[in-house]
């Protein structure tokens, strides 16, 4: 199962470029073995500043079609982290072969975008920095991997 974390703005170098690259690559080692990833960054940039309705047709571009569609969202599910592992074993286990995960720009996602997700993911009743939900996303998919993998990265 590929997984896609589709996000608004550039990364450029820094701690939270090299982060989600440790993570990622954590990610697919562990992840190939169980039949996840391996997982990538695309990032959109709306430079003709058509607000959240504009970042929303940018990003529908880079969801592969057939994918299943999670936002990263305030209002979504508030998951431990050996949930959102079982969840993403049930994905795959379910034959999904993609799954993208969205991540808004400052303003969150379009209603029109977020009304179509499968699946809506919150960090908590804090809004977050787009950058450090982008490193968040990434450890947590590693970690999910790892509870999957039957590894000692997660310690209740």
């Amino acid at each position: 199962m590929r997984l896609r974390i589709c996000a608004v703005g550039r990364l450029r170098g820094g701690p939270e470029a090299a982060l989600i690259t440790d993570y990622l690559t954590r990610f697919d080692r562990t992840g190939r073995a169980l039949a996840l990833g391996p997982a990538e960054v695309v990032e959109v940039e709306d430079k003709k500043g058509g607000g959240m309705a504009g970042e929303a047709a940018l990003l529908s571009k880079v969801v592969p079609d057939g994918a299943l569609l999670c936002v990263l969202d305030e209002r979504g599910k508030v998951m431990t982290s050996p949930d959102f592992a079982a969840q993403l074993g049930g994905w795959r286990d379910q034959g999904r072969q993609d799954v993208a995960f969205v991540i808004g720009g400052a303003d969150g996602i379009d209603p029109s975008l977020r009304d179509r997700a499968d699946a809506a993911l919150s960090f908590g009743k804090m809004v977050w920095p787009h950058m450090l939900v982008r490193v968040m996303l990434a450890e947590q998919l590693y970690r999910a991997a790892s509870i999957l993998a039957g590894s000692p990265y997660h310690r209740v």
